[in-house]
């Protein structure tokens, strides 16, 4: 029972701390981004193993900006599914108050779907509002994504050689 136990856990543990090369199955994909009351197209290029940069062009009611984010990805099980971080800001403009610009920060977890080039998304975006009326936004937003560059996977180069 106890040696079953610590398999058990030495499999669990190493799931957990396991991470792959790339954190993630692209390299450059662009889709639309709903939530927080706008809506607006995403587009994220990787630039290390790791990192992507995201842009937002977002359009609500009564306001438009631009966002940039640096993102730092990790998978969970394999690269098909991650979670990451990151931060970067914006700038807009609001037809009642005019411009303005702050910080953001991001948290998120996205899936690409097998065997079909899109990219799911969920995240929350909370950010610090400079010349606003408010002071501060704490949205989520779902974005679909289509992968129009993909990393290619060195799995089949090993048996190969």
């Amino acid at each position: 029972m106890y040696a079953r136990f610590l398999g058990l856990s030495g499999l669990l543990g190493w799931l957990l701390t396991a991470q792959p090369a790339a954190a993630q199955k692209y390299i450059t994909a662009a889709g639309l981004r709903l939530g927080g009351g706008n809506y607006g197209i995403t587009v994220q290029q990787a630039v290390a193993r790791r990192v992507t940069i995201e842009g937002i062009a977002g359009l609500g009611q009564r306001e438009y900006s631009g966002t940039v984010l640096g993102e730092y990805h990790f998978g969970i099980l394999g690269p098909s599914l991650n979670y990451y971080f990151g931060a970067g800001g914006h700038l807009g403009h609001n037809k009642d108050s005019g411009d303005f610009g702050g910080f953001d920060g991001l948290v998120g977890a996205e899936y690409k779907v097998a065997f079909l080039p899109i990219v799911l998304s969920f995240d929350f975006k909370p950010s610090y509002e400079i010349h606003s009326e408010d002071y501060a936004r704490f949205p989520t937003a779902f974005s679909i994504r289509y992968v129009f560059i993909k990393r290619k996977s060195k799995l089949f180069e090993r048996f190969r050689r």
